[in-house]
């Protein structure tokens, strides 16, 4: 993942950019074999223990799905934990700092 989550004041504004190939087992190889659906599922953010976002996804999600979204009450220093699960049950979970401008 690629994250980058900066504090202006209060505010926390993050990116979140997560590498996946979201297939979503309609498209079909060259060999005209069903892709197997492989896609993201559920993708959370939270800070000091509480969720400041949840999202759910479904196949219609692009590859590679881009997200932004702001919330309050991080300050510079501060750690954000995002964590995602897809339909396979691969996981992902990391630790990202709050930084400043």
């Amino acid at each position: 993942m690629k994250v980058k989550a900066v504090a202006s004041g209060e505010v926390v504004s993050v990116k979140l950019l997560i590498p996946h190939p979201m297939e979503t087992g309609r498209r079909k190889d060259l060999g005209g074999n069903l892709v197997p659906a492989h896609f993201i599922k559920e993708v959370t953010a939270s800070h000091k223990g509480d969720d400041v976002f949840h999202a759910e996804f479904g196949p219609g999600v692009s590859r590679d799905p881009f997200l932004s979204f702001e919330f309050e009450g991080g300050k510079v220093g501060d750690t954000l934990t995002i964590s995602w699960i897809d339909n396979k049950g691969e996981r992902e979970k990391s630790d990202f700092p709050i930084i400043s401008i």
